[in-house]
């Protein structure tokens, strides 16, 4: 593997708290979400990304306003 990109990832994965490997996995996961899905922000696709590997105890859930009680 390019020694740049290594480099690269051991920053990332430090500010990330991921592990090298990790980073690189990540950013691969990424990368094949935005080759799959051309017409998508990268950005959105890296917050949906981190936002499966958050705990489901931390989600809210999503309700629709026609479903809220009290709404119009």
């Amino acid at each position: 593997m390019d020694e740049t990109l290594v480099n690269a990832a051991r920053v990332a994965a430090k500010a990330e708290f991921r592990t090298v490997q990790g980073q690189v996995e990540y950013w691969a996961k990424v990368g094949r979400a935005a080759l799959d899905n051309p017409d998508l922000p990268v950005s959105f696709i890296a917050e949906s990304l981190m936002s499966l590997a958050e705990p489901r105890d931390d989600c809210t859930p999503f309700v629709p306003r026609s479903r809220r009680t009290g709404a119009p």
